[in-house]
């Protein structure tokens, strides 16, 4: 079992920062890819950027490549998302996602996980 605790959200204005933490507990082999999804109002779920914590390879979104980056500390068992050059349609609840095995063309795909954060609300306000 994986359990996923989001912080970091908040509010921010537009051209501005935010960092997400996403710290895992539970089995390690059960989270051996770890992503990051942000659903808006009315929206679907979309990926943003993932990460093999096993492997250090990363897949971001091209809707926020340049401005959002993923990263780990392993020590800490824990996933950042750095969010820059923030714009109102940033806006929405981000989810960590968790699973042990995600195929290539799932890494930005929510049916690949099966672990997910509580979510965290982040608003971009221009």
């Amino acid at each position: 079992q994986v359990q996923l605790v989001e912080s970091g959200g908040g509010s921010a204005q537009a051209g501005g920062s935010l960092r997400l933490s996403c710290v895992a507990s539970g089995n390690a082999a059960s989270r051996r890819y770890m992503a990051w999804f942000r659903q808006g109002t009315g929206k679907k779920r979309e990926g943003v950027a993932s990460i093999s914590t096993w492997a250090g390879d990363s897949v971001v979104d091209d809707s926020v490549k340049g401005r959002f980056t993923i990263s780990q500390d392993t020590d800490k068992n824990t996933v950042h998302l750095q969010m820059n050059s923030l714009t109102s349609e940033d806006t929405a609840m981000y989810y960590c996602a968790a699973d042990p095995f995600v195929v290539a063309s799932q890494r930005l795909d929510a049916a690949g996980y099966n672990y997910w954060g509580q979510g965290i609300q982040v608003t971009v306000s221009s």
